[in-house]
């Protein structure tokens, strides 16, 4: 009996890890997509404030439709929105001459998550424990990305993207090890979870490698 609810057990777990990397690849994809387009169609940073807004919004709604059907349909338009918000961003880079930085950032950024997941899947290891330490870890950076917005110190945003790298691996090994530990049963959600934390690593790794060129 026992043996038979812990194989059962294990087979729920390995259909929300195998949907959760399947539509997190797509959502990424889609993400790309949305990122070219807007990149080529130049919509500047009204059209960026205007996408990020909406993700935003689309988040909350992801959220309320995660146990549902329609969830599918809000994480893309969730990841679209997000994707859509690097364009102006990604044209920034092209248009100074760092375009080759982005494939770097992507690169590392694929490392980054490759280990740390590959690491918690392969351990099994319970990171529950990392949970309050993210927390304080995401306010610390919020509270430093307030401050840096009225004091513009090029030191104190270098310290804020490492911290962000630093506290998203976290939250990669605490989301992987939640998945594979029963604590998070829903694979809308739990792409979510690792799709922001890959979204941002990405764009913090870019903006240190930029400012490595000056």
């Amino acid at each position: 009996m026992y043996s038979s609810a812990g194989e059962s057990s294990a087979i729920e777990v390995n259909k929300v890890l195998r949907n959760t990397y399947m539509l997190l690849s797509l959502t990424l994809a889609f993400s790309a997509i949305t990122a070219t387009v807007t990149a080529m169609l130049n919509i500047g940073m009204v059209g960026y404030w205007a996408m990020f807004i909406g993700a935003i919004i689309s988040m909350f709604i992801v959220n309320k439709k995660a146990d549902t059907a329609a969830g599918l349909f809000w994480v893309f338009v969730f990841t679209g929105l997000m994707g859509g918000a690097l364009g102006p961003i990604l044209s920034m880079y092209v248009a100074n001459g760092m375009g080759h930085l982005i494939g770097q950032a992507l690169g590392a950024t694929a490392v980054v998550f490759l280990t740390l997941s590959g690491y918690a899947l392969v351990s099994k290891k319970d990171f529950s424990f990392m949970g309050g330490f993210l927390m304080v870890g995401m306010v610390v950076a919020l509270l430093a990305i307030i401050g840096n917005f009225f004091f513009a110190m090029p030191a104190l945003g270098l310290a804020i993207n490492a911290l962000i790298i630093l506290v998203m691996s976290g939250f990669i090994l605490f989301d992987t090890s939640r998945i594979i530990h029963g604590g998070e049963t829903n694979y809308i959600r739990a792409t979510v979870g690792l799709y922001l934390s890959i979204y941002n690593i990405f764009l913090s790794i870019l903006s240190l490698l930029g400012a490595n060129n000056d």
